[in-house]
């Protein structure tokens, strides 16, 4: 299990991951099925049509439902969903701190009250490794502590604190769990945590405390949670030089389309978001001209396809007009559709952007990408 780096076109990187579930081409954009689906009605066997590579699914959500006993009873969950490519699972840090109304914090981990029926959960960094582990996900997140990008400086510096000792515990629980003989996936990989909030010192200090531990790859988290564009792309640029280079990147959280050609830009490997699939089932497109309410009046008779420089099954099938027409009938197959589109958009960007890392042309390419997106179609 290894990062190779093929290329560097400026700081954006051209990698592949070797996972025992195959291999990842980077840079790539993980399509997020919370609860192992994606919302909108896609299937597994719809994703290797829309080009994805890997799927994200939710290690507090899929604790509440169905548990994880469930899915490790029925073979982890890549034969839960049939799907033979990577998974990665976070790791519930970031539910417990936006889910939860009422949390109790210690050194020992957290407690907390489920969203779906109030019942009281304790999740610590072993407990969220046990459930990675139970669910057998190609990579599993460590456990972390998420607090507000904004908070204050002193907090958010025990914060980083904690979760460093967090991850020490996950890294050793991890090391525990892939030895026993009845763990389904004994090559499962662990992804550290950098946070720091909008402080350069600590996001410098806390990425090189985790780095030292030597784990399978580095995530950027606490960021696209209130902060600007710009604010983001500075934490990234102060955090980057001080990320490994044999390691994949992995920014949490991120984004638009705008926001992954700029984050390549400054050396990201990895995005998940839920923004394609959620802005699909309200309507909204991607388009290589920009964005595109499918609802507005304007396309009651538009024949063309959503994007005719697509080649979704979507687009190579459907009209505007009567996408249009499924969402005012308030037919599930309107938000199918939009969702199958705008998944197939973001792959085949993240294609299209390794295709120019490789040939060199990343910020010709970027520049004319980020134009045509700031338009509304």
């Amino acid at each position: 299990m290894s990062f190779k780096l093929i290329k560097n076109d400026g700081v954006a990187r051209r990698g592949e991951l070797e996972t025992v579930h195959g291999k990842i081409q980077t840079p790539v954009f993980m399509n997020v099925g919370t609860s192992a689906a994606i919302k909108g009605g896609v299937s597994t066997f719809d994703l290797k049509n829309l080009k994805c590579q890997v799927e994200l699914s939710n290690t507090y959500h899929l604790h509440v439902r169905p548990g994880e006993d469930v899915i490790y009873k029925l073979g982890g969950i890549h034969k839960f969903f049939n799907w033979d490519r990577p998974v990665l699972t976070d790791s519930g840090g970031f539910q417990v701190f936006s889910l939860a109304k009422l949390r109790n914090i210690t050194e020992e981990g957290v407690t907390f009250a489920s969203h779906m029926d109030g019942a009281k959960i304790f999740m610590s960094p072993e407990v969220s490794m046990q459930i990675q582990s139970k669910l057998a996900s190609t990579i599993a997140m460590a456990f972390d502590e998420c607090p507000s990008s904004v908070a204050e400086h002193s907090y958010i510096k025990a914060s980083c604190d904690r979760t460093t000792r967090w991850l020490i515990r996950c890294k050793d629980e991890m090391e525990k769990l892939n030895s026993l003989d009845e763990t389904i996936n004994k090559k499962q990989m662990l992804f550290g945590i950098g946070q720091g909030g909008v402080y350069d010192d600590l996001r410098i200090e806390h990425i090189k405390r985790i780095t030292e531990l030597e784990l399978d790859g580095y995530a950027i988290g606490g960021l696209a949670v209130g902060e600007s564009n710009e604010e983001m792309y500075r934490v990234i640029e102060v955090v980057e030089p001080f990320m490994p280079k044999d390691k994949p990147r992995y920014l949490m959280g991120v984004g638009t389309p705008i926001n992954l050609l700029e984050c390549v830009d400054r050396g990201i490997d990895f995005f998940d978001c839920v923004m394609p699939s959620r802005n699909a089932r309200h309507g909204n497109v991607f388009t290589s001209k920009g964005l595109l309410n499918i609802i507005n009046l304007k396309f009651m008779y538009d024949d063309r396809p959503i994007d005719e420089d697509c080649g979704c099954e979507v687009c190579r099938t459907y009209s505007r007009a009567y996408i249009r027409h499924l969402f005012k009938a308030r037919e599930m197959l309107a938000a199918r559709l939009a969702v199958m589109h705008n998944l197939y958009f973001y792959n085949n960007l993240m294609e299209q952007i390794r295709d120019a890392i490789d040939n060199g042309y990343y910020s010709s390419f970027k520049k004319e990408k980020v134009e045509v997106f700031s338009n509304r179609v």
